[in-house]
């Protein structure tokens, strides 16, 4: 049975950074340096969350997302390609999340244990963000205890962010789901719909640390400190 966590890297250093940071929280780690042993060892039992580079020496791991998304595996992107359409693809492709080198550790592992709590399927139906409260069984959002008015839509988009809370979701995919398929390319009507948001449940919108975008990629609801 091979370990919760695979890291897939073809770099001997990083996988060893890993590791370490991981076996300090208490995870189990295995390894693989190409895309052929990755790909055979997360299909096994036991594998939960594949770290996955993409630059890898005998497949693209961008093609690896569906195949491991396929088996079950949640999917962490961690490589060097910063580039904001490889993001949009690899999150549209099935990612759970993205991280690019250089990481911090501390980062990565609240990244994993957000992988664990979705898998586990005990991520509570409210979703806290520091004075911030969304409650999904109740469709109730309230601010330091109080409710906040929100447009049917501001609240389809906050539940759609809640749900996904601390893993960028696209602006394709935020906008087919709140908005329908026909707006999928109109990023406008997102961006106004985030400023309101922001002006309503945000400390300080012009510094905004609820609601965070991901450049040319899309947005995250943060929850972690």
């Amino acid at each position: 049975m091979t370990a919760p966590v695979l890291i897939i890297d073809d770099e001997a250093a990083i996988r060893r950074l890993v590791r370490g940071a991981a076996e300090r929280d208490g995870l189990a780690v295995d390894e693989a340096e190409n895309a052929a042993t990755g790909l055979a060892m997360a299909r096994r039992a036991g594998c939960e969350v594949v770290l996955l580079d993409l630059g890898l020496p005998d497949r693209d791991g961008i093609e690896l997302i569906p195949l491991l998304k396929a088996a079950d595996r949640a999917v962490i992107v961690l490589t060097a390609r910063d580039d904001a359409q490889e993001k949009v693809i690899a999150l549209d492709l099935g990612a759970d999340d993205y991280l690019t080198k250089p990481f911090d550790t501390a980062e990565l592992l609240a990244r994993l244990r957000v992988a664990f709590r979705h898998r586990s399927g005990r991520q509570s139906e409210v979703v806290e963000a520091g004075a911030v409260r969304i409650d999904l069984g109740r469709h109730q959002v309230t601010l330091d205890g109080a409710a906040v008015p929100l447009t049917p839509r501001e609240f389809a988009l906050v539940v759609e962010l809640a749900r996904n809370a601390d893993r960028v979701v696209t602006h394709q995919s935020l906008l087919r789901t709140v908005w329908g398929p026909a707006h999928s390319s109109d990023v406008e009507y997102l961006r106004v719909a985030i400023r309101s948001l922001r002006k309503k449940l945000e400390q300080d919108p012009a510094d905004p640390r609820l609601f965070v975008n991901e450049p040319g990629v899309g947005y995250r609801l943060a929850t972690l400190r």
